[in-house]
């Protein structure tokens, strides 16, 4: 595309400039859906500006200019005994309940309302499938209040129509770090989407967590609504390259056969770092260490403590029956010296399986998601050069490998951390998607999400927060 916008030619595909723009024409892909603030085709598109709920809401204002953003709380804590301490007003049809995510009953309740009313793609063609371990694991963080799984019921069936969870986290934004509810997994079933069901979760959930002093909170949304703090893009890297396309996930370029992107496609047999091994419990310590030391470089991140790391790096595992892993959600890999034997590297990916809704029979794609890693190649607040890049590559790549070995059909990331600077190189796809990240009762300035300016050599982005 670069090389299409400077000579206007024909480029490797047989597209001129005006054959993009008429294509862009058709389907309907305008500025807004390019900047993720509409959707492609038509769909999902929302006017956030004449958004009621969100109006009332301590946010920050759409089209705020940057340098009107004074960097604080919108609004000040409030004394216990000035919040509201009686849940909001449901109709006489629902009632609200707290899930209990220890009780494997109710755990599966969650799973099947997320699995057949939680997010799709706009042409509901992808549909997540969360599993009742991916649930437990996600949601049952050290810390975590039972109370903040906020379920909504039918009162003549018990049935579970509406979920939202907050798990506490505590989020620096750039010098400043508040104690704050990561909000997510809002999900309404879809018949009961014009009951407004939505904005009362929102504000229940809040209600409990002012009760416990917490009045941050930290959320992302496909949508835009006012206002983001940042914007990253997804990307995506096949692995089962014809699984992909005989499910619709992919498509075959043109000029290109089937044969030709699998064998372009095609990763290594094995990996290439030395030292690269599982991580093990005795590890945890060392690999906080460096996340910590890692993230501090970044505008936006979480402040984990140790047991918080063992849980999101080591807790997801599985367990091992009869020789097989059972019940996995997280891989977690570490490089060690060989001579001095430290932790130098780690990274570590989720499972979060999409099903293909659309194919006959419905298909799973196994779907790996990047989630954290560090080097001590970047030690915070260096001037990191060429080496990161380097070292990313060798890296990711081979987390590429291993989850291609563990049967994954495709490796998912954002644009958030320093993933832009491997992205390209390790022929990651760009997606259509967008993942936009929000702060509630907090104004903070634009923090650099990976796409604004495209196309920037060398530089990773501001937001080291990954959200499930």
């Amino acid at each position: 595309m670069r090389n299409l916008a400077q000579s206007g030619t024909p480029g490797a595909e047989g597209l001129s400039i005006q054959d993009v723009r008429d294509g862009m024409k058709e389907l309907q892909i305008t500025k807004g859906v390019l900047e993720g603030k509409e959707g492609f085709m038509g769909k999902g598109a929302k006017d956030a500006g004449s958004h009621k709920f969100w109006s009332t809401q301590p946010v920050t204002k759409l089209n705020t200019p940057d340098e009107e953003i004074k960097e604080g709380p919108l609004e000040p804590n409030k004394p216990k005994e000035e919040i509201r301490q009686e849940p909001y007003e449901l109709h006489k049809d629902f009632k609200w309940v707290s899930m209990d995510l220890s009780n494997a009953d109710q755990v599966k309740e969650v799973y099947e309302l997320l699995t057949k009313h939680y997010v799709e793609d706009t042409q509901a063609t992808f549909r997540f499938d969360y599993s009742s371990d991916f649930i437990e694991w996600a949601l049952r963080p050290p810390g975590y209040v039972p109370d903040w799984h906020v379920g909504i019921r039918v009162v003549e069936t018990n049935k579970l129509v509406a979920f939202i969870s907050g798990i506490p986290m505590d989020v620096r934004i750039r010098n400043v770090t508040k104690r704050s509810t990561e909000i997510n997994f809002l999900c309404v079933h879809k018949k009961l989407r014009s009951r407004r069901l939505a904005p009362l979760l929102i504000r229940e959930v809040t209600r409990r967590t002012h009760l416990h002093g917490i009045f941050q909170a930290i959320y992302t949304a496909g949508v835009y609504l006012p206002t983001p703090v940042s914007r990253c893009q997804y990307y995506h890297r096949p692995i089962n390259t014809r699984k992909l396309v005989d499910t619709g996930f992919s498509a075959v370029p043109r000029n290109m056969t089937l044969a030709r992107l699998v064998l372009q496609n095609k990763l290594p047999e094995g990996t290439s770092i030395p030292g690269l091994r599982e991580v093990e419990k005795r590890d945890l310590k060392q690999v906080s260490r460096l996340l910590r030391a890692y993230l501090a470089r970044m505008d936006m991140a979480p402040l984990v403590s140790n047991r918080e790391v063992e849980h999101a790096l080591f807790a997801g595992r599985g367990k091992d029956v009869d020789g097989k892993r059972v019940g996995q959600v997280t891989w977690c890999y570490v490089v060690e010296d060989p001579t001095t034997h430290r932790i130098t590297d780690f990274f570590s990916f989720y499972s979060l399986p999409s099903t293909a809704v659309k194919v006959t029979p419905h298909t799973t794609i196994n779907a790996a998601y990047l989630y954290y890693y560090a080097t001590n190649v970047a030690p915070s607040c260096s001037d990191l050069g060429d080496g990161l890049s380097k070292r990313l590559d060798e890296l990711i790549g081979d987390a590429l490998v291993v989850a291609a070995k563990n049967g994954f059909d495709v490796f998912n990331s954002l644009t958030h951390q320093d993933n832009p600077l491997f992205l390209e190189s390790l022929r990651f796809g760009r997606g259509d998607g967008y993942l936009h990240y929000y702060l509630y009762n907090y104004a903070a300035k634009s923090i650099h999400g990976g796409i604004e300016p495209p196309g920037t050599p060398g530089r990773g982005s501001g937001v080291g927060v990954v959200m499930l």
